[in-house]
């Protein structure tokens, strides 16, 4: 079975791009979408979180603008977080990964933000990057609730560089031309990494 990590920046497409591979009958597991069903109140991680940051319980849930507050500010309070994360992300990930082995699928997609950050690359037999014009990048992270300058240059600071990601990619998914262009790139890659196997 083929791995292919999924990754990019901030307002590159890395969703869009991830529903077209589902579309094509691709496994994706989606490691944002595991943290929020992992924060839930009854997820694994809701009581550790609470009992490492107890102001972010409102209303019987944990607030996530709280929550993004505090670790944006706090890169010890980060590190925290992830050390409570990280652990049940992985876990979620190899039981997504044993149950398509055992399906006997020839492909699936690990879609990561921080991919070459955590050095998750390594989990991967290929890895593709989404990637975006600048301009395009900025006008849709600006388009997003409650987004300023300083917060999306913070998390851009956070981040691997685009041009870092796309040198380390074997794949670039552009998502600045038009939809058609990204779908046809991706059937492209579905093709060739099926095919491999």
């Amino acid at each position: 079975m083929v791995i292919l990590g999924l990754t990019g920046s901030i307002g590159m497409g890395k969703s869009t791009a991830a529903g077209m591979f589902r579309y094509l009958g691709v496994p994706v597991h989606d490691a944002d979408a595991s943290v929020h069903r992992l924060m839930v109140p009854g997820g694994a991680a809701f009581d550790p979180i609470i009992s490492v940051f107890p102001d972010v319980l409102k209303d019987g849930r944990i607030d996530r603008q709280i929550l993004g507050t505090i670790v944006f500010a706090d890169s010890d309070a980060l590190k925290r977080l992830e050390a409570v994360l990280h652990p049940l992300v992985r876990a979620e990930e190899n039981s997504f990964l044993k149950l398509n082995r055992l399906a006997q699928r020839s492909m699936v997609v690990l879609d990561i933000p921080l991919l070459f950050e955590t050095a998750g690359e390594k989990r991967c037999d290929h890895v593709a990057v989404v990637s975006a014009p600048k301009f395009v990048q900025r006008q849709r992270v600006m388009a997003r609730s409650g987004m300023t300058d300083a917060k999306f240059s913070a998390i851009l600071a956070k981040q691997m560089p685009d041009r870092e990601k796309r040198r380390k990619a074997d794949f670039i998914i552009p998502t600045g031309l038009g939809r058609a262009i990204t779908f046809a790139t991706i059937r492209s890659i579905v093709d060739q990494l099926e095919n491999r196997t």
